[in-house]
């Protein structure tokens, strides 16, 4: 971070070049955070960049709470399988066979009725705030 600051402090004309190559090498010679301190507190704070729209949205970290509310059966669903297949994989070990792979049959009906709430939606009376 400190030798950011001091990249854009060159790149403003803030820093000559020789200047910018002291404080830089004493950057990477610095022991301490403290010792980082004296080299940028004559410089300005770079201003905050904000984050692409675009970028935020591929993280998944603005998901609207109608989404959250659409996806949270799906990831119980998915919990459930693995912990069922993680049963029948280390029984089937212990078996030193595969065995009938039994969790589809839980997992196909636990599909369908999560599938079923998704097309049938959220009754409205759900969101009501009864206080």
């Amino acid at each position: 971070a400190c030798a950011e600051r001091l990249a854009i402090a060159l790149r403003e004309g803030r820093l000559d070049l020789q200047e910018y190559e002291d404080r830089l090498n004493s950057a990477m010679g610095a022991k301490t955070v403290g010792e980082l301190w004296p080299l940028t507190r004559d410089l300005p704070e770079p201003p905050a960049v904000p984050e692409p729209a675009e970028q935020s949205r591929q993280h998944g970290t603005h998901l609207t709470p109608e989404w959250r509310e659409r996806l949270e059966p799906w990831r119980g669903l998915a919990a459930i399988s693995v912990i069922l297949i993680g049963i029948w994989g280390v029984t089937s070990i212990i078996a030193a066979e595969p065995l009938l792979f039994w969790p589809m049959i839980p997992i196909g009906f636990m599909f369908l009725f999560t599938l079923a709430g998704s097309i049938a939606g959220t009754p409205p009376d759900r969101h009501r705030d009864w206080h």
